[in-house]
């Protein structure tokens, strides 16, 4: 039975579409089906595997239509990876969806048997704790957060943790924080943080440029060995 996670952060610029892109990519090449959901509106995961911003169905097809997860997702390019693309219109979700009954639980309803098909799913959330990202940790079962080193973005942290907290009391009671990526003193949460360190890399900046993931487009660099770690390190938490 495969795992669900959501790569989420309220804040923007703390490299979730990066480790979502990547780390999806390395658990492929490692030779498991893996499913890469972008639920972000400004497609950038999309782009970054070749993907159309236009494409249907979408991310958006499934939270407000009646598309499945599965039947939403299309081969990515690197062999195993497999990508349900975002659309410009999810922009208009977080308005959209409050209206629909049941709002909170629509992608977790149309996983269906997902599971059994991918070993590994990843959520790319928003950079907001709006319908969208509410949606996604409650189809979750784990969630990664990235997070910078610096002291807003820790007091940031501490809010989106309540956040989850909340979550799990009223919507999905077996979510779990799989990891923060390291981003921030290991002092405040030393159970929590990965060991792996993501550095800065060209080649990981300019990959989505190419429409592929760093351990395609420069598989000998510094981006793609720190990510193939950190895939590593993920798998063996479970």
């Amino acid at each position: 039975m495969g795992l669900v996670y959501a790569v989420a952060n309220q804040k923007g610029g703390v490299g979730k579409t990066t480790t979502a892109v990547n780390l999806t990519a390395c658990v492929a090449a490692a030779g498991s089906q893996t499913l890469l959901v972008d639920l972000d509106p400004q497609c950038n995961a999309t782009v970054a595997l070749g993907g159309d911003r236009d494409a249907h169905p979408s991310s958006y097809d499934c939270l407000i239509g009646d598309f499945s997860v599965a039947e939403a997702a299309r081969p990515a390019g690197p062999d195993n990876l497999w990508l349900v693309p975002a659309n410009r219109d999810l922009a208009g979700a977080a308005v959209e969806l409050p209206r629909l009954d049941g709002s909170e639980t629509r992608l977790r309803e149309r996983l269906g048997p997902l599971r059994e098909r991918f070993a590994f799913t990843m959520l790319d959330c928003p950079p907001s704790l709006g319908p969208v990202s509410v949606n996604a940790l409650v189809a979750s079962d784990r969630v990664i957060v990235p997070v910078q080193a610096e002291y807003l973005a820790l007091e940031g942290l501490v809010q989106f943790l309540d956040t989850l907290g909340m979550i799990r009391r009223e919507l999905n009671p077996t979510l779990n924080v799989s990891g923060l990526l390291i981003t921030m003193h290991d002092e405040h949460f030393p159970e929590m943080v990965f060991d792996t360190v993501i550095p800065r890399s060209v080649r990981v900046a300019e990959a989505p440029s190419y429409g592929l993931p760093v351990t395609e487009h420069a598989p000998a660099s510094r981006g793609a060995t720190a990510y193939r770690a950190l895939a590593k390190e993920l798998v063996g938490r479970g």
